[in-house]
């Protein structure tokens, strides 16, 4: 246990483990809103050995963050068959 995990009794959050859905890593990363969760998520592609990165952010709220989580990878998902690489343009 680390020294500020005993001072402050918590650890760092755990990083979202990724969705995979056609060569793309979806990291579903809701945001706290006024009465529940912004659906939010970060996209990444390996396009000849760097990163892409895509910002989700959508105005679409949910009470729970379970909602949120599993809204914010539906909306990725739609996303990237949607545009495709022009997500990272």
């Amino acid at each position: 246990m680390s020294l500020l995990s005993r001072l402050f009794g918590k650890s760092a959050p755990k990083a979202p483990d990724p969705i995979l859905h056609k060569d793309c890593r979806i990291f579903a990363q809701p945001v706290a809103a006024s009465g529940g969760y912004r659906v939010t998520a970060r996209i990444e592609k390996d396009v000849v050995g760097q990163t892409k990165t895509h910002l989700l952010q959508r105005a679409d709220t949910c009470a729970s963050l379970q909602e949120a989580t599993d809204l914010s990878i539906a909306k990725s998902r739609q996303a990237i068959d949607q545009l495709g690489d022009a997500l990272f343009a």
